[in-house]
């Protein structure tokens, strides 16, 4: 499985803070780990430099989640979000908070986004995405299991179980973000297999 390495001394901020100016991490925004895409950490940015056409590499995790009717949870987008609002997207996605790890991420979005906690995640695959605004470093976990969720209202907008043919149907038809309809023709198989 794929991991970050947090070196022993402390990694630059980025960008570099301007002479006579507080750091740009000084605010409540979220900072991200900036990655080589072997996991190496070289630097600490902000959400919104990250999300800002800097093309820094940042890790981010994704969880598939399979019931026993072969039906896929999907999450539509909460409408605040900053990227795609009000799409449909995976069970759980979210970035690594600088100072985590994968698995922590992993499960500390599963809780707030839809409430899992108890999951038994199996790693599928760890990709570089890119679009126009981000770069990211995809982990993506798939578990299976009847699930009982909650999601968090803030951070989603609706979850519901997806029946394969369903999602077929559906792609390319800007129901779903571009990130889910690339990573679902990447794992599809794999998703099934698990069953």
């Amino acid at each position: 499985m794929f991991d970050l390495v947090y070196p022993l001394n402390p990694v630059p901020v980025i960008p570099r803070p301007k002479i006579g100016f507080a750091s740009p991490l000084k605010s409540h925004e979220e900072v991200f780990p900036v990655i080589e895409p072997s996991g190496l950490v070289i630097g600490e940015a902000t959400r919104s430099y990250c999300h800002g056409g800097s093309r820094l590499l940042h890790p981010v995790v994704h969880l598939h989640l399979v019931n026993s009717s072969m039906e896929i949870c999907l999450q539509k987008r909460s409408a605040r979000k900053d990227l795609y609002p009000g799409l449909w997207d995976t069970a759980v996605g979210g970035h690594v908070s600088f100072g985590e790890s994968i698995e922590e991420t992993l499960y500390r979005e599963a809780g707030e986004e839809i409430g899992l906690s108890c999951f038994n995640p199996f790693w599928l695959e760890t990709y570089v995405y890119e679009s126009e605004k981000e770069r990211e470093c995809v982990s993506v976990f798939a578990s299976v299991g009847d699930f009982d969720l909650s999601p968090d209202e803030d951070e989603v907008d609706e979850v519901r179980w997806w029946s394969l043919d369903e999602i077929e149907k559906n792609l390319g038809k800007s129901l779903f973000t571009p990130n889910f309809e690339d990573e679902f023709g990447r794992i599809r198989s794999r998703l099934f297999a698990l069953l």
